[in-house]
């Protein structure tokens, strides 16, 4: 099974025990590209509840946009249409918002005041997409991320 690979995963466990530490088992990652770590030090816990939210929201950033019914997307997402806020308010789903940018100029400060422009080569061009849901809650439009969503109260 370890082909060329002659270690022992006895450590803490009872004499004789194979207990997985690294490789295929123990705790489950805190992401999916948990990086080796040294002995003893544990990955970083996300703020979020879900694991790679980043990556799930560019999945979702790449994907809604192909929904043939996005309201059925929306569903499967688990993007609340109706609920509440935690500051009690009642919220309702107005639409789904993907802003798509590229940067290819940047400003700098002068000294004496103003802005140096200078245009991006094209290797250092960025390009960034955003995610937001517009909720009204009775007086006015509330923008959430895909985290945001997730924690109303259905």
């Amino acid at each position: 099974m370890h082909r060329g690979h002659h270690h022992h995963h006895d450590e803490g466990g009872a004499p004789g025990a194979h207990v997985h530490m690294g490789h295929n088992g123990g705790q489950s990652a805190v992401q999916w590209q948990t990086p080796h770590l040294p002995a003893g030090q544990s990955p970083p816990v996300l703020a979020s509840s879900e694991t790679d939210l980043d990556l799930v929201e560019t999945s979702f950033v790449e994907t809604f946009p192909l929904a043939a019914d996005p309201v059925s997307f929306l569903r499967l997402a688990g993007v609340p249409f109706l609920g509440q806020a935690a500051d009690g308010a009642h919220l309702q789903l107005l639409r789904v918002e993907i802003e798509d940018r590229t940067d290819i100029g940047l400003l700098a400060p002068t000294i004496g005041g103003g802005y140096h422009y200078d245009p991006l080569p094209g290797r250092l061009n960025s390009r960034r997409k955003s995610l937001k849901f517009a909720y009204f809650d009775g007086d006015k439009i509330r923008f959430l991320n895909l985290e945001e969503t997730k924690k109303i109260q259905v």
